[in-house]
């Protein structure tokens, strides 16, 4: 039954990890002379973060923030609250936001305004998935790009719709009439 409420796949299990492999090579050369800390923001990017960390290949410490920006809605509201902050002090450290997507940036833009005013040593953003085509703040420090994802909303991988379909290995389209039927 889940997987009937998906119009298409997007982008499989294995493509999926393919690109986590190379964002991980890629990040671990980066931060190899460093411990970064991964900061994930939560629920939806419990996944990719779960993965990513498991993927790299040099030491890493990671923690956790919660926000809220879209509620029950689709479309985000341009508010954003902080649920849960940081456990971990950030100044003088090298930290990496993890996100599961962006799209309008304005979620991003908050958090990196919040992180920014605790003094890392450097601050930077690793995303899933980058949806540019909504995009109103265009100055993120996007340093790794999962995938670009069209004006589409999807699903799966973290990604949910009203707290449901997150636990899918792959990420899709929701059918129409499911949002439409909600």
């Amino acid at each position: 039954m889940l997987h009937d409420h998906i119009e298409r796949v997007l982008f499989s299990e294995a493509q999926i990890h393919a690109r986590l492999e190379e964002l991980a090579a890629a990040i671990s050369a980066d931060y190899a002379q460093t411990t970064p800390l991964l900061v994930s923001v939560l629920k939806g990017a419990l996944y990719f973060v779960a993965d990513l960390t498991r993927a790299v290949s040099i030491p890493v410490a990671l923690d956790f923030m919660a926000i809220t920006s879209y509620g029950s809605a689709q479309a985000t509201s341009g508010a954003v609250r902080l649920i849960k902050d940081l456990d971990e002090e950030i100044s003088g450290r090298h930290v990496l936001l993890v996100e599961d997507i962006i799209d309008t940036g304005l979620t991003a833009a908050y958090l990196l305004r919040t992180l920014r005013a605790r003094d890392p040593a450097s601050l930077r953003i690793c995303t899933l998935l980058d949806k540019t085509a909504r995009r109103i703040v265009d100055t993120l420090p996007i340093s790794y790009r999962g995938f670009e994802v069209p004006d589409m909303f999807v699903v799966g991988y973290g990604l949910d719709y009203r707290q449901l379909y997150r636990n899918l290995p792959y990420i899709g389209v929701l059918k129409p009439e499911v949002v439409a039927a909600t």
